[in-house]
């Protein structure tokens, strides 16, 4: 079953001689629990792609289609309670709230959903991302690995439909990012969960199911990866 659609996907900046194509006629699809990264040059596209797919960003022309429903023809106030539901984000900037601790940061879609928070799961979340001991911890309190970890918490405290990371490792040492690549890879397994990943790191993308390039605004299939 495909969890997501892209259907001629196209995004132009500009007019005239400032134009600039962004995506050109990007068509594929996802499955539900499957692995993909996005590789590419930096100007490629692929954070373009990557906001277009989530909602951060409209298409010039071109459809997505998540779980079913058309997300490039949602009204904004829809689409913003679509989106909380829906997508679980990861950014390389961790992008945490500094006054709220690891359980709350990872509460925080819930709450703002006003959905009472299944305890029991985000206690397994808190222990499978061995933050369980710093759960009563501010952000500026941890390393930039365990600060990811909590991003990755608060993209799953959800249960998304999909997952998307903008270069999760982008921030982190050898050691955390292959933590932080391990940890994602899990999701994927132990939840069913489809991610969606950005990464310049080729040894990363080997983790995936499938890899996607962007160049100059076009997408290719670079295939499946070996296991």
């Amino acid at each position: 079953m495909d969890i997501l659609i892209a259907k001629n996907l196209s995004k132009t900046y500009g007019k005239g001689e400032v134009k600039v194509d962004a995506l050109k006629e990007v068509s594929f699809s996802v499955a539900k629990g499957e692995f993909i990264s996005i590789v590419g040059p930096s100007g490629s596209g692929k954070s373009t792609l990557l906001n277009l797919l989530g909602a951060l960003d409209s298409p010039t022309s071109g459809n997505v289609l998540l779980d079913g429903k058309d997300i490039s023809t949602m009204k904004e106030k829809n689409l913003s309670v679509f989106r909380r539901r829906n997508i679980g984000f990861i950014f390389q900037a961790f992008n945490l709230i500094p006054e709220l601790n690891v359980e709350e940061n990872i509460l925080l879609p819930l709450l703002l959903d006003y959905k009472k928070p299944d305890m029991q799961y985000i206690g397994e979340l808190l222990d499978i991302l061995g933050l369980s001991s710093r759960k009563h911890h501010l952000p500026n309190q941890l390393s930039g690995g365990q600060q990811q970890r909590v991003a990755i918490g608060r993209a799953l405290s959800t249960r998304p439909a999909i997952m998307l990371a903008d270069e999760p490792t982008g921030n982190l040492d050898t050691k955390n990012s292959k933590e932080v690549i391990n940890l994602l890879k899990l999701s994927v397994k132990r939840y069913n969960q489809t991610l969606i990943m950005i990464t310049h790191n080729s040894s990363f993308a080997s983790f995936s199911d499938r890899v996607l390039n962007v160049e100059d605004g076009i997408v290719s299939e670079l295939g499946r990866v070996k296991k």
